[in-house]
């Protein structure tokens, strides 16, 4: 799949993760450090761009880089976002939110349909990041027959969206909410292959109908996988002015 020139892939480091067994699946590069997410969400965002999700199933390793995500801060925030859902404080839905960072925080929408999100700053401070959209890494059959989708499907359409990407991987909030992404014996993890990013794209977050405007969604430009690619701007917005 051809990448954008502003993306430098240093390639993919495969490693067994530790505590597996003789025979387990290989994962992708190294799990991410906790620090890593203990920052606002808007700094965390970009910074998991190239990355990668892994979904270890009984149907074999379930992967893709992390091509486009969305920033959700918390209501400690010098500006609070009514578009979090951590806006009016902890409830039975949201405290996975509210606990340590790099935990899998899943809602359900229309009732059959999954998000999955990434807790970030220090215990109690609900930011999160929302991933967006994935560019699977193989098992593409596996992925369609999880969607539902024909057989040689293709692969910008298997997780280009929220909901899709969680229904190609077989996330599911009964399942994975509340998963530690950086324990080794999780089947569900982030990891860092060393795949480089340089100069994401940065626009206003879509899907919602409260602060509309806020330049918190960001992506790698031009990138097949990326959702709803005509709603993408040309030009880099700053979210850094936004935040001072």
């Amino acid at each position: 799949m051809e990448q954008s020139a502003q993306v430098k892939s240093k390639g993919a480091v495969e490693r067994r993760s530790r505590g597996a067994s003789a025979g387990e699946t290989l994962l992708p590069g190294r799990l991410l450090e906790r620090a890593f997410f203990e920052s606002s969400p808007e700094l965390v965002a970009p910074r998991l761009l190239g990355k990668i999700l892994a979904h270890r199933t009984g149907s074999g390793l379930l992967a893709g880089r992390i091509v486009e995500v969305e920033a959700y801060l918390g209501p400690h925030h010098s500006q609070p976002d009514p578009a979090a859902h951590a806006h009016n404080g902890p409830t039975l839905r949201n405290r996975v939110l509210f606990g340590p960072a790099a935990h899998a925080y899943v809602y359900s929408i229309y009732g059959r349909y999954f998000c999955m999100n990434v807790s970030c700053e220090a215990e109690g401070k609900a930011g999160c990041v929302l991933l967006r959209a994935l560019e699977p890494l193989g098992n593409y059959v596996q992925m369609a027959l999880n969607r539902g989708l024909a057989r040689g499907t293709g692969v910008p359409e298997l997780t280009s969206g929220p909901s899709r990407l969680c229904q190609a991987l077989g996330i599911s909030r009964m399942s994975h909410n509340g998963l530690d992404l950086l324990d080794p014996a999780s089947p569900l993890q982030l990891l860092d292959d060393g795949f480089g990013v340089q100069d994401p794209l940065v626009t206003p977050r879509v899907g919602i109908k409260q602060a509309v405007d806020w330049p918190l969604r960001f992506a790698l430009p031009n990138h097949p996988c990326v959702s709803g690619p005509r709603k993408m701007t040309k030009g880099l917005v700053g979210s850094r002015v936004f935040l001072r």
